[in-house]
């Protein structure tokens, strides 16, 4: 009798293994499956009543949009935050925004480990293809690395918020912690949710406020990977720095010059005029921080010049660093290709980049990343265009914002359709996991021809 139900149990799960094995063989589809189930969970608790303050419950929309927005580290939002969502709904929105700033698998790797005390080939792949480590055999502590990093860094960053919140605003001890845990927690994993309508354009001169939550997204945005080779050089490792390294902190000191003096010139007698100097130097170092892409606003991006929404569209689409919290195309694929058209200016056969040459697999996956972005956001904005009735400023501004996970936005994401809203989700979950997927599985396929085809060169330019 036993062995007719084992023969039976046998027969049951064979299929469900073999669905597994196949989801499971491509690391990155796991990453994709592994966000879109953390979706579903946020949702589902994000409809549950108890996570409104009307007690009734979210509307579908509401809630996917949310915990979409709060998974995937963008801070775009349908409802009014802290108006809206109850302490409850506030919780399961920066759980979410800390299950998707750690990664799916960078914490099922953690769990197993706690748990085995070992970690398995399979999950090794799967936290390398979330976390970027360059080999397997360093997954076991990066994996725990990247939680203790961030537990620190957000740890510091809420002790100092809370303790402005306590003596500067007044707020008791219990609500001055929870509000430093909450933007601490969204600042450093690039997410811009805020617990104040405004977002914080309350706090536009307040250098305790906006400078630390600055700290946190720029750490959180530059990467992992990046932040450890720096931790490991501060210890006293002086060993040469890696070119992606170099990459990511040249570009990245570049474009947080760039970005603050480009807000600063084009909006000092704009929404800057009336600041003092003071106010007008934090206030556009401030937003030329963000669209690094953590989504949040001390100025109303409503009233902002165009010129400066085009600028802030492009900054959003360059994104942080690999490896990190932030999203967009990332720096160092920004950075290749401009040193990709250098050489072709210069005639070169090949790219170097500091003293190193690139192979050219590298850069066919820099471009295909930058065009697939490139169609991610124009084909959703002319969709917008051609069925709503906003200006194409603003609807490029949102779609952008979107796709590179910022959470910055005009005011008009409550404003759009259903179907709107639907494109928008879609654009936040393939911006999270998008670049993640398409790298893994351009590094991870290597196809090669038997036979070369005759050669011909068409005109180009």
């Amino acid at each position: 009798m036993f062995g007719d139900v084992s023969r039976r149990t046998e027969v049951v799960s064979a299929p469900i293994r073999r669905l597994a094995n196949r989801l499971t063989r491509s690391p990155a589809r796991v990453v994709a499956l592994g966000f879109a189930a953390a979706i579903a969970v946020g949702t589902v608790l994000l409809l549950t009543p108890a996570a409104t303050q009307s007690g009734t419950g979210a509307g579908v929309m509401a809630a996917l949009f949310t915990a979409t927005s709060a998974t995937c580290l963008t801070g775009l939002i349908v409802v009014d935050t802290p108006t809206y969502w109850s302490g409850f709904g506030q919780g399961v929105i920066v759980g979410l925004i800390q299950v998707g700033g750690l990664g799916i698998m960078t914490m099922a790797s953690l769990i197993g480990l706690v748990l085995a005390d070992r970690i398995g080939l399979k999950a090794r792949l799967n936290a390398a293809a979330e976390v970027r480590t360059s080999g397997l055999g360093d997954v076991r502590s990066v994996v725990v690395g990247v939680v203790r990093t961030s537990v620190l860094i957000e740890t510091v960053v809420a002790s100092a918020l809370a303790l402005r919140f306590a003596v500067g605003y007044d707020e008791t001890p219990a609500r001055a912690v929870w509000l430093g845990v909450f933007h601490a927690i969204s600042a450093f994993n690039n997410a811009g949710f805020a617990l104040y309508s405004d977002n914080i354009v309350g706090f536009a001169a307040d250098p305790w406020i906006c400078v630390p939550l600055m700290i946190a997204v720029i750490l959180g945005g530059i990467g992992f990977p990046v932040l450890f080779e720096l931790g490991r050089h501060l210890r006293g490792h002086r060993k040469r720095w890696s070119l992606h390294t170099r990459l990511t902190v040249v570009v990245t000191a570049v474009l947080l010059v760039v970005g603050p003096l480009l807000v600063l010139v084009l909006e000092w007698n704009h929404t800057l005029q009336g600041h003092d100097w003071g106010a007008k130097l934090l206030t556009a170092t401030f937003q030329g921080v963000m669209p690094r892409t953590a989504g949040f606003n001390s100025v109303d991006y409503a009233q902002v010049d165009n010129a400066t929404l085009l600028v802030t569209d492009v900054l959003m689409f360059i994104g942080g660093g690999s490896g990190g919290t932030a999203g967009g195309i990332k720096v160092t694929t920004f950075a290749l290709l401009l040193f990709v058209i250098a050489a072709e200016v210069r005639g070169e056969k090949s790219v170097t980049v500091f003293d190193r040459r690139i192979d050219p697999r590298l850069q066919r996956q820099a471009l295909a990343v930058a065009l697939i972005g490139v169609a991610l956001v124009m084909v959703p904005t002319l969709v917008l265009l051609a069925g709503t009735a906003f200006d194409l400023d603003v609807l490029l501004f949102e779609v952008t914002s979107a796709f590179a996970t910022v959470g910055l936005s005009t005011g008009i994401t409550a404003q759009l359709p259903s179907w709107g809203q639907l494109i928008l989700v879609t654009l936040m979950y393939l911006g999270r996991i998008g670049p993640i997927t398409l790298v893994s599985a351009l590094a991870a396929r290597d196809r090669g021809r038997r036979y070369e085809l005759p050669t011909e060169r068409p005109f180009i330019g």
